[in-house]
């Protein structure tokens, strides 16, 4: 069988077989001369002689030597990373902090990136550097500042760390506090000095309301002093008042009785009409208003 297979390739031209070689090693040649960066990327390109060049390769068809070049590629496009950190605040609080970054590179300075930090400059720099950022940030604050004033501090820690960023050739294109959470003695202070604000307030009602009676109180007792002496002025100088409160009162109990389904039977007595029974002296009543 070997002898037959022998036989046949000596059959086959000697110039079809080197023209299939030389194909081969074309087709092998443009395949690796050439590649593509796909859209959101950058590329740089490593030479075996030089290194890293400096020029950066935009998205498109690009083409290297074979071997003695290669693309390093990296993804441009903004990736979001989130970090919490236990920091403790100007008065001592620990605090959990968890911030969000939208980080991307800086597309002009890949060959530096690569030859300092590689493709995995995330894991390198940013918890180092957020962690960093935040401890110094809030460290600066109260406790109760932080809550109060969050704008202020979100605002300081995304300048900062944007600042930071940049001494890596990092872009942040946005800082953002997600979480702030203290710890549990903080909160059960805090909720103590609510409750005690709670009562205090309610102790402040209790004691608006006494004063709010007691000045009821006692322009109730001036209005029925006041009342009791206009009555008394009214009989010195009309001694028929008497009379006509009398005829009023039992007007009143007349109206009450008439309503009632019970049948009830009264005479002038209890009716306080025994006006002829009523005897006043008007002189008496007259000298007692001159005095």
């Amino acid at each position: 069988m070997a002898n037959a297979f022998r036989a046949g390739m000596n059959r086959v031209p000697t110039g079809l077989i080197g023209g299939l070689l030389a194909a081969g090693g074309i087709a092998y040649g443009v395949n690796e001369s050439v590649f593509t960066v796909e859209a959101g990327h950058r590329a740089i390109m490593f030479s075996r002689l030089a290194g890293v060049q400096d020029d950066v390769l935009g998205e498109g068809l690009h083409f290297r030597v074979p071997w003695f070049q290669y693309p390093i590629t990296y993804d441009i496009r903004a990736k979001p990373h989130r970090i919490t950190s236990l920091t403790g605040t100007k008065d001592l609080q620990m605090v959990n902090v968890s911030l969000r970054v939208l980080s991307r590179p800086q597309t002009t300075q890949l060959p530096n990136m690569y030859r300092n930090l590689g493709t995995d400059y995330d894991d390198r720099v940013l918890p180092s550097i957020i962690n960093e950022v935040l401890k110094s940030e809030i460290a600066r604050f109260n406790a109760s500042q932080l809550i109060t004033q969050r704008e202020r501090v979100s605002r300081l820690i995304r300048d900062n760390l944007t600042e930071r960023a940049m001494e890596f050739w990092l872009v942040l294109d946005d800082v953002s506090i997600t979480d702030l959470s203290f710890g549990s003695e903080y909160s059960r202070a805090v909720e103590a000095k609510q409750v005690a604000q709670q009562e205090a307030q309610r102790a402040a009602m209790l004691v608006e309301t006494a004063r709010q009676s007691r000045q009821q109180k006692i322009v109730e007792a001036e209005g029925e002093a006041q009342s009791a002496a206009l009555i008394g002025e009214a009989i010195r100088q009309n001694p028929g008042f008497l009379q006509l409160r009398r005829i009023d009162a039992a007007r009143e109990i007349a109206s009450t009785v008439a309503s009632s389904t019970n049948r009830v039977y009264l005479d002038s007595d209890q009716l306080l009409l025994n006006v002829d029974s009523f005897n006043y002296d008007a002189e008496a009543l007259k000298a007692g208003g001159k005095k």
